[in-house]
């Protein structure tokens, strides 16, 4: 089972509810508010049977008519009270709601924005999905209304409670004797109910997970022809769920009609010993009323709390997700010093910011993603400021392993790294992203305008900005043929554009960011070699005078580079520029030799089938 389901489907977490709690604490104001409706609307719906005894034993039983006018003013009064308080514990409630709701979801989303890059690598979207959408809608609701009904309900067989023992000792043990029972059964039905609804919340996420992967698959899907599979696979998820929410539909529907049985048993008990009572002429014909009204009302609020608890347990799993969510730590953190003096991942301190020249050495690094399977051991490189360093080898050598490191999304295990000399824990993740320009092999764009996704490298750029880093990686003019221009919209994740304009944007994004590093991470591979050749001269242009990183297999791009490191099983195997390299025919000669092969190759098959 893993990590994202839950590991124990029976036990109620109290702890896991005390957390999230915690979080009504900012609601104070609303919940004061509420919690004087609960307690108002509690001792009028106590007080209202002992009215009806009044009535009943005083003026219908004496026959005094101005007496009963005046006590249909005071109820009439009373009816007022209880509707104002009906309406501040609905506006109360909604208010918490929705409140409750925002924070979870903002709490969570910026807890995200501070997380290590590695989290991500690890959690599906889709349950990162679920909890700021179905999890936080579901726990507001539960919360808002569940939990101030259940106050209310409490305050109100407390209070019936005192009254019944107040008014007859005998017929309230006589009432009240079935709630033991009713007690056991109700836990017993309770376990059920939360086993199966954590099961149905696992699925449930499991089934986002599908939505998102089938959504962002859709064309490996389509060129691959499984759709059937998909569809199989998703369908298996689906009938599930329903099977397991029927399940858990039947529990909670035999749960309710169990209460309310036993709750007339409770009534029975009191009309029959009442009656008994009265028939003996022990208690007079209000007090047999005011029993029965007690009776019922007493176990309105057990039937009530059946259906909270019921609630509660389905939504116990989407509080413990919601929880682990809130309570992951960060795997990379900067130290309550280095926050003091530059700031945190939400609040810079940008004027203790240094600047940067762009030495950047690694001395005797050790880095693993798992513990005994090492990818760079006792790893050196001493890089100045303004070096392009190009990084080549086989898939799983290291060379994104490298880059991560500079990057800090991950730290080095043993070893350190420096940045102008002092190490780069130092100083804020805050300050080295700042001054890190990425441009990934497959760019993502956040939807909005392409003006809108360039200003992103700097996000106080002006119009002239802009357009000077479109034109300096040849992007303006595809965008002025565009009939929007800068307004147009890319679409979600950049769908509206080709892969190669798509480059090119996130080319001038990091641009206009005026990076000190650079990192190319198979830039140019998504792009059509004509479009290459146009955008090379303005990434040499660009990286001049800044400290950049390569990563290519296509070795053509990189023969300019100042130094081509090649990396085996995480150890440098050879350095040197293009010329040298080439020289020394070794490994990298033979890389590049063949790889110049095939593309001659590829170019000859490509020019004898275009037709003449």
């Amino acid at each position: 089972m893993s990590r994202f389901e839950e590991q124990d489907f029976t036990k109620f977490n109290f702890k896991t509810w005390r957390k999230l709690l915690r979080h009504l604490i900012p609601l104070r104001k609303f919940l004061i508010l509420a919690g004087i409706a609960v307690i108002v609307l509690g001792i009028l719906d106590v007080l209202f049977p002992f009215m009806t005894k009044i009535v009943i034993d005083q003026y219908i039983g004496h026959n005094d008519l101005e007496g009963l006018k005046r006590f249909a003013v005071l109820l009439f009064m009373i009816a007022l009270t209880e509707t104002a308080g009906v309406y501040l514990f609905i506006r109360m409630a909604g208010k918490i709601e929705v409140e409750l709701s925002y924070r979870l979801r903002k709490q969570a989303f910026e807890h995200l924005q501070g997380l290590s890059f590695n989290y991500f690598n690890k959690t599906p979207v889709g349950w990162i999905m679920s909890r700021l959408t179905s999890d936080a809608t579901r726990l507001s609701e539960i919360i808002s209304w569940g939990l101030i009904d259940l106050c209310w309900g409490v305050l109100m067989m407390i209070g019936v409670i005192i009254a019944m023992f107040i008014v007859n000792v005998k017929l309230a043990l006589i009432t009240l004797s079935i709630v033991p029972p009713l007690t056991v059964l109700t836990l017993f039905i309770r376990r059920k109910i939360l086993y199966v609804y954590r099961e149905v919340r696992r699925i449930n996420s499991k089934i986002t997970g599908a939505f998102n992967e089938g959504i962002m698959g859709a064309k490996t899907t389509k060129t691959l022809v499984i759709e059937e599979k998909n569809n199989r696979e998703f369908e298996s998820l689906t009938s599930s769920m329903k099977a397991r929410s029927i399940h858990g539909a039947i529990i909670s529907a035999f749960l309710l009609p169990t209460v309310l049985v036993i709750s007339f048993i409770g009534t029975s008990l009191a009309i029959y010993f009442g009656g008994k009572e009265y028939l003996a002429g022990a208690i007079q014909i209000g007090v047999l009323q005011l029993f029965i009204n007690f009776s019922m009302q007493f176990f309105d609020p057990v039937m009530i709390f059946s259906r909270i608890f019921a609630e509660l347990q389905q939504a116990q799993a989407a509080a413990e997700r919601i929880i682990s969510l809130l309570e992951t730590e960060p795997e990379i953190v900067d130290r309550p010093d280095v926050i003091e003096v530059y700031g945190d991942y939400l609040h810079f301190k940008r004027e203790n910011w240094e600047p940067i020249k762009g030495d950047i050495t690694f001395e005797n690094v050790d880095f693993w993603y798992e513990e005994g399977e090492p990818i760079l051991e006792n790893f050196n490189l001493e890089v100045k400021a303004g070096e392009t360093i190009a990084l080549v080898g086989e898939t799983g050598a290291g060379k994104s392993t490298i880059v991560n490191l500079v990057c800090r999304f991950f730290e080095p295990r043993n070893g350190r790294i420096l940045i102008d000399g002092k190490d780069y824990r130092d100083r804020s993740l805050g300050w080295l992203h700042a001054n890190i320009g990425y441009v990934l092999q497959t760019p993502h764009l956040f939807s909005g305008t392409i003006r809108d996704n360039i200003r992103y490298g700097k996000l106080d750029a002006t119009e002239e900005e802009i357009i000077q880093a479109a034109k300096l990686v040849n992007a303006h003019d595809f965008i002025m043929q565009l009939e929007k221009g800068y307004d147009t919209e890319v679409g979600e994740g950049g769908a509206k554009l080709s892969v190669g304009q798509k480059q090119l944007i996130s080319f001038a994004r990091a641009i206009i960011a005026d990076p000190k590093i650079i990192i190319l991470d198979e830039a140019t591979s998504s792009i059509d070699t004509e479009t290459e050749r146009m955008i090379q001269q303005a990434i040499e242009t660009l990286l001049k005078g800044r400290t950049s990183f390569i990563i290519a297999h296509r070795l053509s791009t990189i023969v300019n580079a100042d130094h081509i490191i090649v990396i085996r099983d995480g150890k440098i195997v050879e350095q040197g520029n293009h010329s040298s390299l080439i020289q020394k025919k070794g490994y990298y000669y033979r890389l590049y030799t063949n790889q110049f092969v095939e593309e001659q190759v590829a170019e000859l098959f490509s020019a004898s089938s275009t037709p003449a």
